[in-house]
């Protein structure tokens, strides 16, 4: 079969104004980048006159270093829906180039279930990344620029809390020294960087509805304590209205389309193992305004992107999903059934049945929100008939609806199963309105233990000196309303990403807590998750280069 990227080239885009006719969306409306590009206004959710549209989310089992392919199921369910002649488009995140050098790859999907065009969606798209990057550093060279001239004298420079971000893997930058060379360099201090979509000015841009939001919430972002350990946010520095500026065109959707052209709305790319992992709330408005369905993706597994999709993402945008659409792999399950990567390939239907309590865990945490489960069988060529059943038979005995996709080798077409259980389970009849997990107004400690014990399984949640100290000061500075983000590893349902299945009897242990006010949560850090990724002894980066007619070649 071609590679992704070969696949993808192959195929010429429909010009985007012909997508956006497609939803009616006015021309006007339009900032267009090029013939398959294009930034939509986010006043056309305003002027919309239709009906709002319904909502699928798509979320995963505990992922697997062999991967399961969430996003390339969500574009193959949306091109299913439209073979099944639904008006649908589909809203995803944008691609980080870390994880694109790097290990993972681009995110764009994968086979004939890919949105396009996919070099440019994987490297710098409509330059958002690039926007949100600028920002925060920004505020960052504002925060240090104040402490050079003393405009803040009480600011407690070894208190500082807001590092500085890029788009790239880099170990190197995790702990670095800044303001060396002498008293007109600056004030010499240790500081840090994360990737950028581990940035609060990331998650802020995903979560805000408007222009007003946005820079009312970048003024809230806490960059720093006082001598007397009192708050010192954004507004302090008077920089919120010029980080507005730089985020004036990245705060509008991007439009693109998938191979098959259903309309794709792409922006925003916060991590959901340290941030909360879904597309833009202002993105998944606008397709809800235009579509009749609309695909949505949460990063990760459901105990990290999904959880948070629904205590944070649906909160903050007002809407919830109809269904959640669970994806399943048959090489995922083998390995949660304690096979090894390098022995995927051969049959074993005994693995794949020890496996399946990961995913049973996973469908009970999608019903402690009250909303239906459609699980997807994710097919891959060496998936044997004999393994799929045993998946087919433990949904049928748990009352659960089930389809294999086949959408990496057939697209929509091989999407259309899976679409016609979504649209059936749909129209059941009556749905419970989301519950969400906790409330805001709890302890933090009582959010983030109910988030461990009822979503991850843990036992009881442990914290390190460091974690208690942070928590204390949650409290002194009155920020323990706001809602939980957890960073933890999406490798295990755990806090270790050794732990595979569904462990039992484990503690959570919170080494840190951060406070992201402008977002509007904490961010409890457990295990060893890391907010600046390295890069891998044999990166991506390898494989990717440009030939002499400027085609790129190696991606994907």
């Amino acid at each position: 079969m071609k590679k992704d990227i070969e696949i993808a080239q192959s195929k010429e885009p429909v010009p985007i104004k012909e997508i956006a006719e497609r939803l009616k969306i006015d021309p006007n409306d339009l900032m267009v980048y090029g013939k398959y590009k294009a930034k939509v206004n986010i006043d056309a959710i305003e002027r919309s006159k239709r009906p709002e549209g319904q909502l699928i989310l798509v979320s995963a089992i505990t992922p697997t270093p062999a991967g399961e392919g969430k996003t390339t199921m969500s574009i193959g369910l949306a091109q299913g829906l439209a073979k099944l002649g639904k008006k649908v488009s589909v809203a995803l995140r944008e691609p980080s180039m870390g994880p694109l050098f790097g290990v993972k790859g681009g995110a764009t999907g994968g086979g004939y279930s890919q949105v396009i065009p996919m070099a440019d969606i994987n490297l710098h798209f409509n330059g958002d990344f690039h926007a949100v990057s600028s920002a925060h550093n920004l505020l960052a060279a504002a925060l240090d620029n104040a402490i050079h001239f003393r405009k803040i004298p009480k600011l407690d420079p070894r208190r500082i809390i807001f590092p500085r971000v890029m788009d790239m893997n880099d170990r190197s930058l995790r702990r670095v020294i800044v303001g060396l060379g002498g008293n007109k360099m600056g004030v010499p201090r240790e500081t840090y960087f994360d990737i950028t979509s581990a940035s609060e000015v990331m998650a802020i841009l995903a979560l805000s509805n408007n222009f007003t939001e946005l820079k009312e919430r970048l003024s809230r972002i806490l960059v720093g304590l006082t001598y007397k350990g009192e708050p010192i946010t954004a507004e302090s520095l008077q920089v919120a209205g010029a980080m507005t500026a730089i985020l004036k065109d990245a705060i509008h959707p991007n439009l693109v389309q998938t191979l098959e052209g259903v309309p794709a709305f792409i922006h925003c790319g916060p991590f959901a193992n340290i941030a909360h992992g879904s597309n833009s709330i202002l993105a998944t408005r606008l397709a809800l305004a235009y579509s009749d369905y609309v695909v949505t993706e949460a990063g990760f597994g459901f105990d990290l992107g999904a959880e948070k999709f629904f205590d944070i993402t649906c909160r903050d945008g007002h809407y919830a999903p109809e269904l959640c659409v669970l994806v399943v792999t048959i090489r995922a399950l083998k390995m949660h059934g304690n096979v090894k990567r390098r022995d995927l390939k051969e049959k074993n239907p005994k693995a794949v049945q020890k496996g399946l309590a990961n995913m049973e865990k996973h469908i009970e945490n999608i019903h402690k929100f009250q909303v239906p489960v459609v699980v997807a069988i994710n097919r891959f060529a060496d998936d044997t008939t004999e393994e799929i059943k045993v998946v087919l038979d433990r949904c049928e005995a748990l009352k659960v609806k089930v389809a294999v996709a086949d959408i990496f080798a057939r697209g929509g077409e091989g999407g259309k199963e899976l679409a016609s259980k979504v649209v059936e389970k749909m129209c059941d009849g009556f749905q419970e309105p989301l519950r969400p997990l906790y409330e805001p107004e709890w302890a933090p400690e009582k959010k983030i233990e109910t988030i461990a014990k009822e979503i991850y399984g843990a036992k009881h949640v442990d914290y390190t000196a460091d974690g208690k100290r942070d928590l204390k000061t949650v409290y002194r500075l009155g920020y323990d309303k706001l809602k939980v983000c957890m960073a933890k590893t999406p490798r295990s349902l755990s806090d270790n990403p050794k732990l595979l299945g569904r462990p039992e009897h484990f503690i959570v242990s919170v080494r840190k807590i951060e406070i992201a006010a402008g977002a509007g949560f904490i961010v409890p850090l457990t295990g060893n998750v890391l907010r600046m990724p390295g890069l891998p002894s044999k990166p991506s980066y390898l494989d990717i280069n440009v030939n002499s007619k400027g085609k790129i070649t190696g991606l994907s």
